[in-house]
């Protein structure tokens, strides 16, 4: 399941002429271990977290948000974003399901269209972005403007202020 979803994110980017690497590694899926092994900033990690949001005129539905790697979730902006009563992490069972990844590997595309990709703005102050490409041994750097590009999310502020 996990090689399908590297080996979709790689033909999607090869498609897009996307600038990218492959980065193979030991297996790891928090933020801040993986930044050490890969070698980059924990704020050019772009963490992904697959969210339900509920409530409101939208109903229920499922948001992908990405922040970098050293910031944390700001439920209620999220919840402010979508016009939403509710918002918190969707289970792991649900993850999984629509992201066709472990906990941890998720990258930041939504290759499900049951998903709506929100962006901490932050995040793209970075020239090139880090993340797990669907495995928790590959990650990925990708120039910020591709991933804009061909993940075309939506951008706010959706993290907590430190």
């Amino acid at each position: 399941m996990d090689a399908d979803v590297f080996d979709r994110l790689v033909a999607l980017l090869t498609e897009a002429k996307a600038k990218f690497r492959v980065i193979e590694h030991e297996a790891e899926g928090k933020s801040e271990a993986i930044s050490t092994i890969r070698g980059n900033r924990p704020d050019q990690a772009a963490k992904a977290m697959v969210l339900d949001v509920r409530g409101g005129g939208g109903g229920r539905r499922h948001v992908l948000a990405i922040l970098p790697g050293s910031r944390k979730l700001d439920f209620a902006a999220v919840a402010a974003l979508f016009e939403a009563r509710k918002c918190g992490f969707a289970s792991p069972e649900t993850a999984q399901q629509i992201t066709g990844c472990v906990m941890g590997a998720v990258p930041p595309f939504a290759l499900d269209p049951a998903l709506t990709v929100v962006v901490e703005e932050d995040l793209l102050a970075n020239e090139t972005l880090f993340f797990n490409a669907g495995r928790l041994d590959r990650s990925m750097e990708l120039d910020t403007k591709d991933w804009l590009a061909v993940a075309k999310p939506r951008v706010a502020r959706i993290a907590a202020r430190a």
